[in-house]
């Protein structure tokens, strides 16, 4: 039997970060919503679902995979915004081969399992979003599973699933948790929940403190000099941790990152640099993110009431007390910028000025609190080469394409707050 991880109809629900990364690709704690769903099937070959302009992009990132294409004749079909539990593979077996579909207490679709005549039907139309209407007449059964709605819930869900994953990682090390180089001088509280993987570096004077919960340092993550980590935290491979940092409790960093001033509770993607002083709550930053020095994002709101946020064209009420920015791929701040409480910035955005932007940027705007206009896309498209130069990185085909397709895709948006074309 195979497994399809694929994208359901409220993708959209998780914008700006979706434009450019399907669901599945998503972090919360250590790993991506597909890497907890994949490792609970252990030899099972996995192809992934998603929509037709992230097609080629995907098949360029994951050559070894199937993209929008089942080649089994048994398919067990799995909804990519899961949160997966632990005993997935129980609540959801390969062995029964029976046409299944399973659904969440809302009726959300969760799962699959798929042969025969439907299997094929599916196959027909796999470049399509899958909805429930792709398996009409197939037993209906109700399961379990938390599943991730908005962004926000990623950010909510961050301290749970960084345990698990924590737990998961470091399962057959207990006895060898230190593999890189402590200095002298520095500090480990608890260490015996202090992960240090081959080759990272924990510099003089460095407090990493694991008693609020365990601490991860990827493959040549560094922390530098006189730098404090309260966990539950991980470090990505080859990221820094600057001098004087704040990182507190709920922080997941994706490889090659900078990160530094006083962060907590928040997400921040592979690529992205926030290395200057300034402060970061309950926010999530995409890939190639660049904060500018003393940049600071307010997560909570004066009155203590629950935060509201621009999602798909209409403001949602997030039920959550603390909720800072969400900023998509590509974008840059610049120097002392300042967010409001449940800011969302879209994908290749250029923010400046003083005061506060509107709470709600569409992808390629240029500006800020004074006035908002339209970022070029070739301006846009040569500053992210440039960018992506700095870390050996060459924009190919694929993604000159998306970045195009996302320009375009956002267009109305823009046009409906006045930007220039």
């Amino acid at each position: 039997m195979e497994i399809c991880i694929f994208e359901d109809l409220y993708f959209d629900r998780l914008e700006p970060l979706t434009f450019s990364r399907p669901t599945y690709d998503l972090v919360c704690g250590i790993s991506s919503l597909k890497e907890k769903i994949i490792r609970e099937y252990p030899g099972i070959k996995v192809s992934l679902h998603t929509r037709p302009y992230l097609e080629s992009f995907l098949i360029s990132k994951y050559p070894n995979l199937c993209i929008n294409k089942i080649e089994d004749n048994d398919c067990l079909f799995i909804n990519g915004r899961i949160l997966a539990p632990k005993n997935i593979s129980e609540l959801l077996p390969l062995k029964d081969k029976t046409n299944k579909v399973f659904i969440s207490k809302d009726d959300t679709l969760i799962a699959a399992r798929i042969s025969g005549k439907k299997l094929n039907e599916v196959k027909n139309n796999i470049h399509d979003l899958l909805t429930l209407s792709n398996f009409d007449g197939v037993k209906i059964e109700k399961i379990d599973i938390p599943c991730v709605n908005y962004i926000w819930d990623v950010i909510n869900n961050n301290h749970k699933e960084m345990l698990k994953d924590y737990s998961f990682y470091t399962k057959s090390k207990k006895r060898d948790m230190h593999h890189g180089k402590i200095f002298d001088g520095a500090h480990l509280i608890e260490k015996e929940n202090i992960f240090i993987a081959e080759g990272a570096e924990i510099k003089p004077g460095a407090v990493l403190d694991a008693s609020p919960g365990p601490i991860y340092l990827d493959e040549n993550a560094v922390v530098f000099p006189n730098a404090v980590i309260e966990g539950p935290v991980y470090v990505g491979q080859s990221s820094q941790v600057k001098s004087c940092a704040r990182i507190y409790e709920n922080v997941s960093i994706g490889k090659i990152c900078k990160v530094g001033g006083e962060v907590e509770d928040s997400i921040i993607s592979p690529f992205t640099n926030k290395q200057h002083s300034g402060f970061l709550g309950h926010a999530y930053l995409g890939s190639w993110v660049n904060i500018g020095a003393d940049t600071n994002c307010s997560d909570l709101k004066n009155n203590y009431g629950s935060v509201r946020m621009y999602v798909n064209g209409e403001v949602i009420d997030s039920g959550s007390q603390f909720l800072g920015v969400i900023i998509g791929d590509q974008s840059k701040t610049a120097i002392n910028t300042m967010f409001n409480t449940g800011t969302v910035v879209g994908f290749a955005c250029n923010v400046f000025g003083a005061g506060f932007p509107p709470k709600y940027l569409p992808s390629y705007s240029w500006g800020g609190s004074d006035a908002v206009t339209t970022y070029d896309i070739e301006r846009s498209i040569e500053t992210a080469k440039r960018v992506m130069a700095r870390r050996n990185k060459v924009m190919d085909e694929a993604e000159e394409k998306l970045f195009r397709k996302i320009f375009d895709l956002t267009q109305k948006e823009r046009r409906k707050r006045g930007y220039p074309y």
